[in-house]
């Protein structure tokens, strides 16, 4: 791994702690994971290799992000106040962030010493997974599955949360500053 690679995980891991704080949810709140995750994609994600079992590999993989996302979006507390949905990562939220970022970097290391090169070698053999990229491509795949369906989550939370608010007549205007409702 290179420092590179260090920095990008954990300002990953960061980002998620920094969410643990109640901030509003913003065009920003949502790109800056979105800007992040994209640039991993468009560094590591030369071509996504079809041969053998890459594809499936890569599918499990993204599915499980996308259960990790659903999971951390559901646990992430959202609120109404002062007109706007503000939103904060609970400890599970944040949990499961670190628990999958925490996979995907130790996998990383294990995988580039030589005891795990040989275990990953023999699995990948076993299992007709034809390259080290397959696993490049299953590892960005389950972070970003976990990012773009765990801000979905939040997003439309939010966007349900404001519309009940509307509907039942009890959305705040944005100078008053009592909180109105959770979901």
């Amino acid at each position: 791994m290179t420092t590179t690679d260090w920095v990008i995980d954990i300002v990953l891991v960061l980002i998620v702690f920094r969410q643990m704080r109640e901030e509003r949810l913003t065009v920003r709140t949502v790109l800056l994971p979105l800007g992040i995750i994209g640039w991993a994609a468009s560094t590591y994600l030369h071509h996504i290799p079809t041969a053998g079992n890459d594809l499936l590999l890569a599918g499990v993989f993204a599915g499980v992000g996308v259960v990790f996302g659903l999971l951390g979006g559901l646990l992430t507390r959202v609120r109404l106040a002062d007109g706007h949905v503000r939103i904060r990562a609970s400890v599970g939220a944040a949990a499961l962030w670190v628990v999958s970022m925490g996979f995907r970097l130790g996998f990383a290391v294990w995988s580039s010493h030589s005891s795990g090169a040989v275990h990953v070698t023999h699995f990948s053999a076993a299992h007709d997974i034809t390259s080290g990229q397959a696993w490049v491509v299953a590892l960005i795949l389950m972070a970003f599955g976990e990012v773009v369906v765990r801000l979905g989550t939040i997003v439309v939370r939010g966007q349900l949360l404001l519309g009940r608010a509307k509907r039942d007549g009890s959305a705040v205007p944005a100078e008053q500053s009592r909180p109105v409702a959770y979901v």
